[in-house]
C-alpha cells in the first residue's frame, strides 16, 4: 500500500502527515508493507526541508521529519500510489484535474479518515504562529490514526 499526502508547497501539512504515519506504520509493525510519502501541488518550495516550525512540532512528539525534501506531484504518482490524499478541498480539486477519470478513485480528503473533527480541511498553518502547527499536528495524528485503522480493516497488510 502506497499513500501519498499532498498540500500547496510540501514543507507544512504534507510532509507532517508523511512523517506522522510513517510512526504510526512503524510502531504498527507495518513498514514492510505500506509506503508514504508526501509533495506539493505547487512548485514553490521543490527541494528544500520542511518549515522550521512544522519540524520542531513534530520533533516536540518525536517525530523527525527534518531530512523530507519538498518535491512537486507528478502525474506518475496517480499509477504510483494507490492511495493520495489532499490536505483541503483546494489540492483535491487540483489533483482530480491531474489524473485521468480511471485514477480518481485514489483522491481523498486525509481528514475523511478523523470524520470525529467534523472538518474537511486541515487548516494551512504556514502564515500564524506555533499554536497553528500543533492544532494541524492533532489534526493529522487523528486523521493518520483512522487512515491506518482504515487500512488494516481493509487489505491484507497484517505482518
Amino acid at each position: 500500500m502506497k499513500v501519498l499526502f499532498v498540500c500547496t508547497g510540501n514543507i507544512c501539512r504534507s510532509p507532517t502527515a508523511e512523517g506522522v504515519f510513517r510512526d504510526l506504520v512503524g510502531r504498527a509493525g507495518l513498514g514492510a508493507v505500506i509506503v508514504a510519502d508526501s509533495a506539493g501541488t505547487m512548485d514553490y518550495h521543490v527541494g528544500q526541508a520542511p518549515d522550521p516550525r512544522a519540524v520542531a512540532a513534530a520533533r516536540r512528539r518525536s517525530i523527525d521529519i527534518g531530512g523530507q525534501r519538498a518535491r512537486q506531484v507528478s502525474r506518475d504518482d496517480f499509477d504510483r500510489f494507490d492511495l493520495i490524499l489532499a490536505m483541503d478541498g483546494g489540492h483535491r480539486r487540483e489533483l482530480l484535474s491531474l489524473c485521468s477519470p480511471d485514477r480518481a478513485g485514489r483522491v481523498k480528503l486525509f481528514l475523511s479518515y478523523a470524520p470525529e473533527l467534523g472538518r474537511h480541511d486541515v487548516p494551512d498553518p504556514y502564515y500564524g504562529g506555533a499554536e497553528g502547527f500543533e492544532a494541524v499536528l492533532n489534526m493529522i495524528e487523528a486523521a493518520a490514526r483512522g487512515l491506518l485503522a482504515d487500512i488494516r480493516r481493509n487489505l491484507p497488510v497484517e505482518p
